[in-house]
């Protein structure tokens, strides 16, 4: 697991999070301090993280 700091695309607010670096995914989570949710796209290449997308939902 590594952890990822990154801004919420609804709140601006930096918040992070733990990434099983073992799989790539694309999966919808809660922000933590807006509770808005984010549509998180994770792709990691020999366990090293390649690309780290966030996106509002519906956009």
């Amino acid at each position: 697991m590594i952890e990822h700091y990154f801004q919420c695309p609804h709140c601006w607010e930096e918040i992070s999070m733990l990434l099983d670096s073992s799989v790539s995914q694309t999966y919808i989570e809660d922000c933590e301090v807006c509770c808005n949710p984010i549509e998180i796209t994770v792709k990691f290449e020999a366990k090293n993280l390649i690309e780290f997308r966030t996106e509002i939902l519906g956009q």
